[in-house]
């Protein structure tokens, strides 16, 4: 490990605590993306960018000579879960926990800065991006669609998450499918209601809903393996009131679609909605539908990750390809559509808490070998002399 990487380990870690104990939701993330401005400040970045797409922030950094423009992008929105902390850093805000781990990516990412600070990159520039509202799959859009984006226009993209389950800062990289598509729908069921002892005066939905939790489940291609792989989760359901002398006239039905390509996420978005316009028609019901949280399919450049490949062998950090792609959805999708880049993981621990599970933590051992694979990762793809097959 670096000795400057060494010394400004203790803070990072305090710093991540902090972040930890006082998470925010999506899209309300204020007083996270103002300890981090304050942060990135001490560091001097050549230009720092706030309220970026909402709260999000772009610290660059600028070399001496000519060469590319990398951007390495973390999160750092909370979840609506309540904790159950194994630590003395736990949520001081009720209902609400950083148990995905973005308290700890974007720490990782302040590390980098903080390197930076000391050390220009040699060509290039290197822009660091913090984003708020993955968890709702809304920041990354909100991002690329604001205008002050435009001052970064990035050559190469990386983001990493870390990946309970694997052993400590093991690299999980493939070419290719990373993450699903994924989104949700939300349907309405609009019948009539009546008396209960009288249905056959209302249009009761409950058989249309029994219907379509058997239509969607047909839709499912199970394997992960499968390149057009589809996966329809019902996730929420409802009938009616509780009014036992009531015949239920209206009802909800949720799901979630996840898919390797989003060719095939629109295909199985169609069919769905098909099926449901095909039931509702046959037992009288209006619908009222609505898509929800939609993360694009994140699919890693050949060369991108390539080159983060070289990287992490480089740094004693030798890359495990996954059996499969994941099926969690993750918005670095939307750059990975527009920029050639990749997503990766990196392992938290074989018996780390899974994701989103209430006694999560990011462990504090992963944050140096993230930062130095980040930092060497950004040294290399802006540099030209250094990208070689």
């Amino acid at each position: 490990m670096p000795n400057s990487l060494a010394s400004l380990l203790p803070g990072l870690i305090a710093f991540r605590h902090r972040l930890h104990a006082q998470p925010e939701l999506s899209g309300a993330e204020q007083a996270t993306a103002a300890a981090l401005a304050r942060a990135l400040q001490t560091c001097r970045p050549d230009s720092l960018l706030t309220g970026l797409g909402g709260h999000g922030l772009l610290a660059s950094f600028q070399g001496a000579e000519p060469g590319l423009t990398v951007l390495l992008r973390a999160d750092f929105d909370a979840l609506p879960i309540t904790e159950c902390p194994q630590h003395d850093h736990g949520s001081q805000t009720p209902g609400v926990a950083h148990l995905c781990g973005h308290d700890g990516h974007s720490t990782v990412l302040l590390g980098v800065a903080q390197l930076l600070a000391e050390a220009r990159p040699a060509a290039g520039r290197i822009c660091l991006l913090f984003q708020p509202a993955e968890e709702t799959g809304q920041g990354a859009a909100a991002v690329l669609a604001d205008p002050a984006f435009a001052s970064c226009q990035p050559d190469y993209v990386y983001a990493f998450h870390n990946l309970p389950g694997f052993p400590l800062g093991q690299l999980v990289l493939k070419e290719g499918a990373f993450t699903a598509a994924v989104r949700s729908l939300a349907l309405r069921l609009i019948g009539r209601p009546c008396h209960a002892a009288e249905p056959e005066h209302g249009i009761n939905p409950a058989l249309a809903i029994a219907e379509l939790l058997q239509r969607a489940d047909a839709l499912n291609l199970r394997d992960p393996g499968h390149p057009d792989f589809a996966l329809v989760t019902p996730v929420h359901a409802r009938l009616g009131e509780l009014a036992y002398g009531t015949s239920a006239g209206e009802g909800e039905l949720h799901f979630t679609l996840r898919s390797w390509q989003q060719g095939r996420m629109d295909t199985l978005s169609g069919a769905l909605l098909a099926a449901v316009a095909e039931v509702a028609e046959r037992h009288g019901l209006a619908v009222e539908s609505r898509w929800l949280e939609e993360f694009a399919a994140c699919h890693n450049d050949p060369a991108a990750a390539s080159l983060l490949a070289r990287v992490g062998a480089a740094l004693g950090m030798p890359a495990q390809a996954p059996k499969s792609p994941f099926k969690w959805g993750e918005d670095f999708g939307l750059f990975t559509q527009r920029y050639p880049g990749a997503l990766f993981g990196l392992g938290a621990g074989i018996n780390q808490a899974a994701l989103h599970q209430a006694d999560y933590d990011f462990p504090d051992d992963l944050l140096a070998p993230a930062i130095r694979l980040m930092h060497g990762l950004a040294l290399a793809a802006s540099d030209p002399a250094r990208i070689r097959p």
